[in-house]
């Protein structure tokens, strides 16, 4: 394969710019094809597929040294999928070939992906007619707004390239839109891989804030409660949290609810008729 045939990568992720696992995916992902980080400058997990209005768009360019090479990357004052949106339209020399949002400090499960900035990223991406990929890595939960270097992304960088090849060499499948992948932290390059859907079972469960007066500042936390018995055994949380498999969920941009629309629509004139 020629250079100027090389397929072209847009990474982005939520955990913003400097984060290892983005480094991590961007090393990997290299030996694919030509790799273009267009990454927030700051830390914005939980933002979903949002556009912030406020988001001022600037676009730093900085060097980063990975493993000795100098690399030439993007840090964009907005959210992950507005960070895609300019790598598209402003960084890129043409359509990627394929969008990657990842590598994440945490694990995206269950139906708590539309909070996922990483999701979000993969999403805009797909909403833009390219195939995406969102790879999360499992860490301890104190861990997943930090840039700690006790994270060793090697095994989901591995499968982030599995799957980042996978996709550049396939015929888009439909209705699937993103591949979302889940590793378990004490996976390894031999671990198997199931496809799976989501579990509609909580997870990210919203913590009551503490506080004496509501005018002090108080965001809303979060705990991981789980009930493992409980998980649907084709889901994503089972593969990942009870099988230690690396969970691949196919994901699609239509939301509409797979139902008989004409049955729904009898059933909900029932109600008023």
């Amino acid at each position: 394969m020629s250079d100027k045939d090389r397929p072209l990568i847009l990474l982005s992720n939520d955990d913003g710019i400097r984060s290892p696992g983005l480094w991590a995916a961007a090393e990997a992902l290299s030996t694919l094809g030509y790799v273009t980080v267009a990454a927030p400058r700051a830390q914005s997990s939980g933002a979903g597929r949002s556009m912030p209005v406020n988001s001022d768009g600037k676009l730093h360019e900085k060097e980063v040294e990975i493993r000795g090479k100098l690399w030439k990357v993007y840090a964009v004052g907005g959210s992950p999928a507005q960070a895609v949106m300019h790598g598209i339209l402003e960084l890129m020399p043409r359509r990627p070939d394929l969008v990657v949002a990842g590598i994440n400090y945490g694990e995206n499960l269950t139906v708590s992906i539309t909070v996922s900035g990483t999701i979000g990223a993969a999403l805009q991406g797909a909403a833009n007619g390219v195939p995406s990929l969102a790879v999360s890595l499992e860490v301890p939960q104190e861990y997943f707004e930090t840039y700690s270097t006790e994270i060793d992304f090697s095994v989901a960088a591995h499968f982030t390239t599995l799957f980042a090849e996978m996709l550049l060499k396939s015929e888009p499948f439909k209705e699937v839109d993103v591949l979302k992948v889940d590793v378990p932290c004490d996976a390894t390059p031999q671990t198997p891989w199931r496809l799976t859907r989501l579990s509609r079972r909580p997870y990210y469960i919203p913590v009551i804030p503490r506080r004496k007066q509501l005018d002090e500042s108080a965001p809303v936390d979060y705990q991981i409660t789980m009930d493992e018995a409980k998980f649907e055994p084709d889901s994503d949380a089972y593969a990942m949290r009870v099988e230690r498999q690396v969970s691949v969920t196919p994901l699609s941009l239509d939301l509409t609810s797979r139902v008989d629309l004409r049955e729904l629509e009898r059933h909900l004139r029932d109600k008023v008729e």
